[in-house]
């Protein structure tokens, strides 16, 4: 995974833009801003070659079209990138105590303790 610095990150991608806060918040007066992260986000519009590849098995395996930001930023590794989506497949997916649903609501709860922004 390729990690960025900070002056390498910004406008490196829409995640890592500098965003205007006046520009940027929602009608209640919170901020609808995507926090910046280090990590190089490929989006499925400019995923190429190995990684488009890579995104394709993870559509073929979800029966989802829109490719998840949690999925994007391993997109700079395509080939450890499947190693995940297979990993994952197995852990969240397969057979256990947990329902398919509680897993979800326990990774989702996780990435927003971690202000995760993908």
């Amino acid at each position: 995974m390729e990690i960025l610095d900070e002056e390498s990150s910004v406008g490196t991608n829409d995640r890592n833009a500098d965003n205007d806060a006046k520009d940027s918040l929602a009608p209640d007066g919170t901020s609808t801003a995507k926090p910046a992260t280090k990590i190089r986000i490929i989006e499925d519009e400019d995923a190429t070659g190995d990684t488009a590849s890579a995104y394709d098995f993870w559509r073929a395996g979800s029966g989802r079209q829109q490719v998840p930001g949690i999925i994007q930023c391993f997109g700079a590794r395509p080939d450890f990138l499947r190693r995940i989506i297979e990993l994952g497949n197995t852990i969240h997916f397969s057979a256990g105590h947990l329902s398919r649903r509680h897993k979800e609501m326990i990774a989702s709860y996780v990435s927003y303790l971690n202000r995760c922004p993908y």
